[in-house]
């Protein structure tokens, strides 16, 4: 199968030298990290805002730079769609003749006169045509910014960090939206973000951009539970991304049974339906081990399983240890402080039970 994205480049900016390489074939690839650590550099570079001193950027087999070569396609030539953290709409144009604008972008033997709709549908933004920018909540521009960029039917969608300037209230109103457009359209995403929640619901490969380099690439519920990553000075805690189904119900206690590739897990139900599929978040610190499957706990989720890796102590004067734990088709990041992982003996292959509070449980 050819990678969707086939990166490696090395550029200098001024004290900074962007020097990332990686592949992906998800369907949406996150470049997470900290302000500054070259996320939006890279992006520039696959959009060809930045020409590269050296290296080359291949999109679905197709080569958009490579200096050895000599190639280097120019923006406008490269199908690709970018949106930023602000909408950037044309404020005299109404919604559609924003939308429309897209259609420029592509030869009018290629325009597909039923997309308009196809994407008034997917974005929800159908009843918005015929208002002014100046008229709209900044969830709504967003959207129909990332609509004019669907409309000149480009091969690659760049988003660097479309919901960095909105509130919590609106980024729950787009992100929806950003599933569907991940799970119906087919276009690959490079999705830039610094927001872990973010990452962790939408992403499905995630590359970990550090001082210009790529620190990991690779499936988002392994990159998140990683040990060694989580460790790092600065890091976001460590985390388990896990698919599940809602199996049925607890009425009088107000929750929800989970079937998980970990196991059975109980939640609070919330909006949950009957057969719904989601996913679940649940932070390395929020999972305690046992060697023995406890009892008349609080606790309603106990996992049994067998420790899979062991991180290097971190924290202040090597206080803590990041673990992995194989419970079902799963591993579960889990953070302990070094002497627990004494008292408790743990290595790998060590069985063990890991026990969860349902309160502990995200819905990201």
């Amino acid at each position: 199968m050819t990678d969707v994205l086939d990166i490696a480049v090395r550029h200098r900016l001024g004290d900074f030298t962007l020097v990332s390489s990686f592949t992906s074939d998800g369907r949406l690839t996150a470049l997470f990290g900290s302000s500054g650590s070259g996320k939006t550099s890279l992006v520039n570079v696959i959009g060809g805002l930045i020409r590269p001193d050296s290296g080359h950027v291949r999109v679905d087999g197709e080569t958009l730079v490579d200096t050895e070569r000599g190639i280097f396609l120019p923006k406008h030539r490269r199908r690709i769609g970018y949106v930023f953290q602000e909408a950037r709409l044309f404020p005299h144009l109404t919604v559609r003749q924003n939308l429309l604008f897209g259609h420029w972008f592509v030869p009018r033997p290629q325009r597909r006169p039923a997309e308009l709709d196809k994407v008034l549908e997917l974005l929800g933004i159908g009843h918005l045509l015929h208002r002014r920018p100046g008229a709209l909540s900044g969830g709504e521009k967003q959207r129909v910014a990332i609509g004019r960029a669907l409309l000149a039917q480009p091969r690659l969608l760049l988003m660097d960090e479309p919901l960095a300037a909105l509130d919590e209230a609106r980024k729950a109103e787009i992100l929806p939206h950003i599933e569907r457009l991940r799970d119906e359209v087919g276009i690959p995403i490079v999705y830039v973000s610094h927001a872990l929640a973010e990452v962790a619901r939408l992403a499905t490969t995630v590359a970990v951009i550090e001082n210009g380099r790529v620190a990991a690439c690779g499936p988002t519920a392994d990159i998140l539970s990683r040990p060694d990553l989580a460790a790092r000075p600065g890091a976001p805690e460590a985390s388990s991304l896990l698919t599940a189904e809602v199996a049925g119900f607890d009425e009088a206690f107000g929750l929800a049974r989970l079937t998980t590739p970990a196991g059975p897990l109980t939640i609070a139900r919330g909006t949950l339906l009957q057969g719904q599929r989601i996913k679940i978040r649940i932070l390395a610190s929020d999972v305690m081990l046992s060697l023995d499957r406890l009892s008349e706990i609080s606790a309603l989720n106990v996992l049994s399983g067998s420790v899979a890796e062991i991180g290097e102590r971190s924290g202040l004067g090597g206080s803590t240890v990041h673990l992995r734990v194989a419970c079902g088709e799963a591993k579960l990041a889990a953070r302990l402080t070094a002497k627990s992982v004494a008292l408790l003996g743990l290595q790998p292959g060590k069985p063990v039970h890991a026990v969860i509070k349902s309160v502990s449980v995200e819905m990201p």
